[in-house]
């Protein structure tokens, strides 16, 4: 099982030439792939242009959006182009993570319709596909096109991931449903009649060393305010010692995880060291 860490791109006070240091740092250190998380309501830097930054100042590890919330984009044929320019401009490193999302502010403040945002995310996986595949919209991709992953626990998230994706990813939380989630996007997969096997990938959120923990819980209820019991279950599955950060990487490989994604809720390059030293 491959792991990355997520650039700090919505911690609060990151100044943005600290994201590419973050990102040359988490290369050196031999992390797999760089995630970013998205939102619009929230003091944050924008994930795409953050993840083009990171492509422009590293060479080998991998990027993704984990996730993205592509519903909320109105213009889609734009955002397809702009994922096709950070998956060439990074010479085929990219993984698109995308989700219906679940805060309404995002939706209103981009002028896009919340209600029905699982439905327009399905056309939009489509006619990301189509503009992708078209030379007068998009320059051959030599490396061909990213591999999508849908996140979502409902039975329609899988069946998007099935019929729309490459592969499944889980959202931060409690490790305990994983295994029961997988083998329910794998029944979803063969349903959809589709050959071979899914990408499996998660995210986690962590805090390592002395006053780390009210730190990241800080971050994490005020990132997560107005999800309800969601914010409640991200905050207790933040992992904040060594045995924690191992028995995850331990429980999410033996489910069949690909890729586990750590993301430090504590803007400190030494949580890039702490964690290197556990998972490598």
């Amino acid at each position: 099982m491959d792991i990355g860490v997520g650039l700090p791109a919505t911690l609060p006070g990151v100044p943005a030439r600290e994201l590419l240091t973050w990102a040359t740092t988490a290369e050196r250190l031999g992390f797999a792939r760089l995630g970013v998380l998205d939102r619009l309501v929230y003091t944050s830097h924008e994930p795409l242009v953050a993840l083009a930054g990171a492509a422009a100042v590293t060479e080998r590890i991998g990027l993704a959006t984990t996730i993205l919330v592509a519903a909320c984009r109105t213009d889609v044929a734009l955002l397809a182009k702009q994922l096709a320019a950070v998956h060439d401009l990074s010479a085929g490193r990219l993984v698109v993570g995308v989700a219906a999302g679940g805060r309404e502010d995002d939706f209103a403040m981009a002028g896009a319709s919340f209600r029905d945002r699982g439905r327009r995310l399905d056309e939009n996986l489509a006619r990301i596909r189509r503009v992708w595949a078209d030379e007068r919209l998009v320059p051959p991709l030599p490396a061909g096109p990213p591999p999508i992953v849908v996140g979502g626990h409902s039975p329609a998230a899988m069946r998007r991931a099935a019929r729309h994706g490459d592969g499944w990813i889980m959202g931060g939380g409690s490790a305990h449903a994983y295994p029961e989630l997988v083998a329910r996007m794998r029944d979803a997969w063969t349903s959809a009649g589709r050959p071979g096997a899914p990408r499996m990938m998660a995210i986690a959120y962590t805090a390592l060393g002395p006053g780390a923990r009210d730190r990241a819980e800080r971050y994490l209820r005020d990132y997560y305010a107005g999800t309800g019991p969601y914010r409640d279950r991200v905050v207790r599955g933040l992992l904040t010692d060594e045995k924690a950060v191992d028995a995850m990487v331990r429980d999410h490989a033996a489910a069949g995880c690909d890729e586990l994604i750590f993301f430090p809720c504590v803007p400190d390059l030494g949580q890039l060291e702490l964690l290197a030293e556990v998972t490598g």
